[in-house]
């Protein structure tokens, strides 16, 4: 053996050639941090020197090639300055840049994913094989920055300028098929002749029949497009990095590396790449991106910790039809959980199997499910109007009407019927879980079990821990909601938990600016600018006027001393006319269906009349600045409540929840991740200006200590 590292090692296979294989111990996966670049950079200088070394084949010793960097090193690299940064990567790209001039051919043999720097080294090998079960590509821009390992140097060199941008530009992940195609890679092969296939490449070229030496030399040439040329290449990325990317710099900074680079040769693009990188790297989205993957991973580390001590689910009830129902059982069946789907009423049963065929043929139209797997998943959800079976399931989701007296009956019922291990959850939205246990004999086994709306796109589940709930009810939901592909975040009891208790302030701050005057759509396009999905008038249609009414009372209710709706407020208005949003096709705006059925929404000249009884003062101009000030600083200060309060365990629990629960806007990473950028000094001095508008704009005590003492939600 040559090299016998930690996370590389090189064996000689014979007649010259040389395996260079990355498999680091007993980790399930191959990454490049800075332990594996150091021993990269000394395998290759082995190798540079080793006498009669004819070809190297690289290869991985894990399902996987290189998952890519390890992003935990990004959060100290990041507070490192521009330069620093750019050093940091040039210096990694060189020792990726040193691999590919090797004095002999070099193969890799893709054999599972090759993503960000995974791909970036396999790009710098002269050749590439890859599985039909890999999957490659450069998904860095999901973190706010692009590749810095050469990537977008060489990338362009192999598939061509436009189609290298688009791939930097999307992130997405790309088959074999369609690598072969654009010449990303230079032959596939099925998993079981993937070895065979790679070495017969690398003697190709040992042997001079492919040859390596002319190709390297291609590489190294600059693009040889005009800048004319280059411009219009890159027009497809340079628009959906303006339409679809406006608060991701990274997207636009790495259009223009690569119209620059475009006339330059590789190394000079190197170098130009790895400049553009420290610039994107310091930008508020690639920190906020950066910290959204480190919570990401410690809520995975926690819902693992919670299924060492998970019963079994094997089947499951719904008690409560409906879309929401139906959404829940096509969730729970698709995911290989049968489940019982309950309604006291027909139509709602209708209803809810209706949503599931829907969802299904969704998944059989765009090619994710084949009809008899979907026909499968159906069949699995039993639709009835009595109790049948509920003496068989392992866990119930009651998700009836939204009324205390009725919840607390039905709950009262599926206890007397369920096992004495089945764990009974309520997807209540804003009632606390320790009064819809009261009247139960088995508190213990019920917990909260939050779901959003619509059920099959939204990640999270607010796993909500009740007075009395045990910590195997806990790691019991935990373990089915995770095994339903949901995320799983468990917070206490309280009015409205994270998402709506939050949510709340945000709703009073929008129903208070249209009290004083402001235009309901311009505080919509001012929050959508902003990077929101929609707007709080949007949003409150798509909620439900009635809904959110209920909400926002009950969670006030719960917080008497500093939320309070204003009286005759816009959703008092139009809830009295009846307009209840989308689901009536009238609220702020009116609802029409397109083509698939989906509501288009339009604006209606009636909602402006209406909506002057709740501006008594008439209509003004109020600036997007001040908009969005008065509608972020509420949503801050609740969340940092809630950390406060121990209704989360930490800052990034309570981020994840609005982020994953509420739309709110990635680049930010965060209410508090936010709050951190915006400075906390500043943020508590700029409450000041609105602290005549009410208690939603007075931060709480640990968010001023946190400011008087120059701390942070996520300290360095």
């Amino acid at each position: 053996m040559l090299f016998d590292g930690q996370t590389i090692k090189i064996e000689e296979l014979g007649d010259g050639l040389v395996e260079l294989r990355f498999a680091r111990g007993d980790e399930p996966v191959n990454k490049l941090d800075k332990l594996a670049f150091d021993e990269l950079r000394r395998a290759i200088d082995i190798l540079a020197a080793a006498p009669g070394i004819k070809g190297a084949l690289i290869t991985s010793g894990k399902d996987a090639f290189i998952v890519g960097a390890d992003i935990f090193e990004f959060t100290a690299l990041f507070k490192e300055t521009r330069e620093a940064i750019s050093a940091f990567v040039a210096q990694n790209s060189a020792i990726l840049t040193a691999l590919g001039e090797l004095p002999f051919p070099t193969v890799a043999e893709i054999n599972g994913f090759a993503l960000g720097g995974g791909f970036e080294l396999a790009l710098a090998a002269d050749y590439r094989v890859m599985s039909t079960a890999a999957k490659i590509g450069v998904p860095e821009i999901h973190l706010g920055i692009f590749p810095g390992y050469g990537g977008t140097a060489r990338l362009p060199r192999l598939i061509g300028l436009g189609a290298g941008a688009d791939w930097i530009i999307s992130g997405a992940q790309q088959t074999a098929e369609t690598a072969l195609r654009l010449e990303a890679v230079d032959a596939m092969a099925t998993p079981d002749i993937l070895r065979p296939i790679a070495l017969a490449k690398l003697g190709q070229a040992v042997s001079g029949e492919a040859d390596w030496r002319r190709r390297r030399l291609g590489l190294k040439s600059p693009l040889g497009h005009s800048k004319t040329e280059a411009a219009e290449l890159l027009a497809t990325a340079k628009s959906h990095a303006a339409n679809a990317l406006p608060h991701l710099p990274a997207a636009h900074l790495a259009v223009e590396l690569l119209e620059e680079a475009a006339g330059l040769d590789r190394d000079a693009a190197l170098a130009l790449e790895a400049e553009a990188f420290g610039e994107a790297a310091k930008t508020q989205a690639a920190v906020s991106l950066v910290r959204i993957f480190i919570n990401e991973q410690a809520l995975k580390k926690t819902a693992k910790s919670y299924a060492k001590t998970a019963l079994p689910v094997r089947k499951a009830a719904a008690v409560g039809a409906g879309v929401m129902g139906g959404g829940i059982a096509y969730q729970s069946a698709l995911r290989g959980v049968p489940i019982i789907m309950k309604d006291i009423a027909e139509s709602a049963l209708d209803l809810g199997m209706a949503e599931a065929r829907k969802l299904l043929a969704r998944q059989v139209e765009q090619g994710r499910l084949a009809q008899d797997k979907a026909d499968a998943v159906l069949a699995s959800i039993t639709p009835t109007l009595a109790y049948e079976g509920f003496d068989q399931v392992n866990v119930v989701i009651e998700a009836v009407v939204e009324i205390l007296s009725v919840k607390k009956t039905v709950l009262r019922d599926i206890e007397a019927l369920v096992g004495a291990q089945a764990v009974i959850s309520s997807n209540t939205s804003s009632l606390r879980i320790g009064d819809l246990a009261e009247s139960l004999n088995r508190p213990e086994n019920f917990i909260g079990m939050h779901f959003f709306n619509p059920v099959p796109r939204m990640a999270l589940v607010e796993v909500v821990r009740g007075p009395k709930t045990s910590e195997q009810a806990i790691a019991t939901i935990v373990g089915y909601a995770s095994a339903m592909g949901k995320t799983p975040i468990v917070v206490q009891d309280c009015p409205g938990f994270v998402v709506n208790r939050a949510l709340t302030p945000y709703l009073i701050a929008f129903l208070q600016l249209v009290r004083d005057g402001a235009d309901f759509a311009a505080i919509d396009r001012a929050m959508e600018g902003f990077g929101w999905p929609m707007g709080p008038a949007y949003l409150i249609d798509v909620i439900g006027m009635d809904i959110s009414h209920h909400v926002v009372e009950i969670v006030s209710a719960g917080f008497p001393d500093r939320m309070q709706a204003p009286a005759s407020s816009a959703i008092d208005v139009l809830l009295r006319e009846k307009r209840l949003g989308q689901k009536n096709g009238r609220g702020f705006y009116t609802y029409s269906r397109d083509s698939k059925g989906r509501p288009r929404k339009e604006p209606d000249p009636e909602t402006e009349r209406l909506l002057a009884e709740a501006q008594p003062n008439g209509k003004r101009d109020i600036g997007e600045a001040e908009i969005v000030e008065r509608m972020m600083l509420p949503l801050i200060f609740e969340a940092a409540r809630c950390v406060e309060d121990g209704v989360v365990a930490a800052p990034g629990e309570a981020d994840m929840c609005l982020i994953l629960g509420l739309g709110l806007p990635r680049y930010l990473g965060g209410a508090l991740a936010y709050a951190d950028y915006l400075g906390l000094a500043n943020v508590a001095a700029r409450a000041k200006a609105w602290e005549s508008f009410g208690a939603i704009y007075r931060p709480g005590a640990s968010l001023r200590a946190l400011a008087a003492n120059g701390g942070a939600f996520y300290p360095a």
